[in-house]
């Protein structure tokens, strides 16, 4: 196996030290199995984005003494490395799991969302999407569209166990059921962040990721977005 890893972050901010550390441990990892060290900018946050932190990030690495193999600066055959440049390619495998039936429009608005949440969390209940949207029939789509509500893309999850295999807790299993259908483009067609790193992680071919453990609990979902590809997650 060809190591593929990348450090991608989001410039909404100053490189911070657990950027840093992330960072340094990829390049690491790459540069002992004599593979690649990729830096893939994720700026799916288009309003906190911009690129003056884009830059700093850049510049913030190389003073540390880390280079990259392929980055926005140092193209590659995976390119572009940039998310806000690759929407074209998102959306289409969004429009692709909307044919296949995994995945479908969502009409409930933030007001209902944070409602229904808040109602939840009262009664004890986890505050998960009900997927009410999931089986809305064509007259009832029709209808929400004829208000003028611009629907979000929900992707449907599975039943059953999810398991992560991973390199330093082991093998870690997540319930399904515990997780309601996701957003994975929002009403101003925008891309989440999660979708848009699974489909880059996918297209690029990396071998391994190594990032927080924050990052954990998200890990069961982008198992999920590869599952509905039919592709072997990293």
């Amino acid at each position: 196996m060809t190591v593929r890893v990348r450090f991608a972050p989001s410039p909404t901010g100053q490189l911070h030290v657990g950027n840093a550390r992330t960072a340094l441990f990829n390049w690491l990892f790459a540069r002992h199995h004599g593979g690649k060290f990729i830096l893939r900018i994720e700026d799916t946050d288009i309003e906190r984005s911009t690129a003056e932190y884009t830059q700093g990030i850049l510049d913030d690495l190389r003073w540390l003494g880390l280079d990259w193999d392929e980055g926005p600066d140092k193209d590659g055959a995976y390119g572009p490395y940039i998310q806000s440049q690759r929407m074209d390619t998102y959306r289409s495998y969004i429009e692709k799991l909307l044919k296949e039936g995994k995945a479908y429009p969502c009409y409930c608005t933030k007001e209902e969302l944070e409602k229904r949440r808040a109602q939840a969390l009262q009664e004890g209940k986890p505050p998960r999407y009900d997927n009410r949207c999931r089986n809305l029939i064509a007259d009832q789509k029709k209808a929400f569209e004829a208000t003028g509500i611009k629907p979000a893309i929900r992707f449907k999850i599975r039943e059953g166990n999810i398991e992560v295999h991973d390199l330093i807790r082991g093998d870690v299993m997540f319930n399904a059921a515990e997780f309601g259908d996701i957003i994975i483009q929002k009403s101003d067609a925008s891309v989440i962040f999660h979708f848009a790193v699974c489909i880059d992680d996918m297209l690029m071919n990396i071998s391994h990721v190594i990032r927080g453990e924050d990052h954990l609990p998200n890990t069961p979902k982008h198992i999920l977005f590869f599952e509905a590809f039919g592709a072997e997650p990293p």
